[in-house]
């Protein structure tokens, strides 16, 4: 048997990516938590340029990058598919991932964690970024037709950590009223069969996160 070694953090949606593919494709693993202020040796020896999670180590030789894994992890192991088989359709998932992750991931930080005049202009730029998504996901559930792949689990920040975000932070952006399409996917990702028993406990991250505003705040507070 293969020997599978996933270094990640449990309630980072990066790692949470290859977990579901690998749990898509049934494979079993070993997960090795990591401590992001305290780095372990295999980490930093395994992913020397960028020093982050995740990185899976498969059979001694580590692959790093969550969608590089995805579909290292797709290619290398037999069960389903998350990219699709055609390649047109392989090319609109993997452009939307991109999109993701250069255009709407930046934004998000600075309009979730960013104050004052740069947070709103970001909230302003994030909301036309949800328009295009949903000009996308018009008529569809997921990105590529009825079935979750590999845009879908790409956007997994925007589908589940945002909203809990949102919810420590006490200020809610994204609303069915404004967004209704969008938030018509989250409640489709949040019902997804090959995913729903995966996702991390919703009052650790809210937790997590309440903590972190809070010390922000406190942090203003003193200067």
């Amino acid at each position: 048997m293969a020997e599978l070694k996933l270094l990640g953090v449990s309630l980072s949606p990066f790692s949470r990516r290859v977990e579901w593919a690998l749990k898509i494709k049934g494979v079993e693993y070993e997960f090795v938590e990591e401590e992001l202020q305290n780095k372990s040796p295999l980490l930093l020896e395994s992913n020397p340029i960028h020093k982050k999670i995740p990185v899976l180590i498969h059979n001694g030789k580590p692959i790093c990058e969550s969608m590089i894994i995805v579909e290292y992890i797709d290619e290398t192991f037999e069960g389903p598919f998350i990219l699709p088989k055609d390649p047109y359709d392989r090319a609109i998932a993997r452009f939307w991932a991109k999109f993701f992750d250069e255009k709407c991931m930046p934004v998000m930080g600075k309009a979730l964690f960013g104050s004052g005049e740069e947070s709103d202009k970001a909230k302003e730029e994030l909301g036309e970024l949800i328009k295009i998504l949903e000009n996308e996901l018009k008529d569809k559930k997921f990105f590529v037709g009825d079935k979750f792949g590999f845009a879908d689990m790409a956007g997994n920040l925007m589908a589940y950590w945002m909203a809990i975000v949102e919810e420590a932070s006490g200020n809610v952006f994204v609303t069915s009223e404004k967004f209704p399409i969008f938030c018509a996917w989250r409640d489709e990702y949040a019902n997804c069969s090959p995913i729903k028993e995966h996702f991390p406990p919703r009052e650790a991250i809210l937790a997590h996160f309440k903590a972190r505003f809070q010390a922000a705040a406190a942090a203003s507070a003193s200067k």
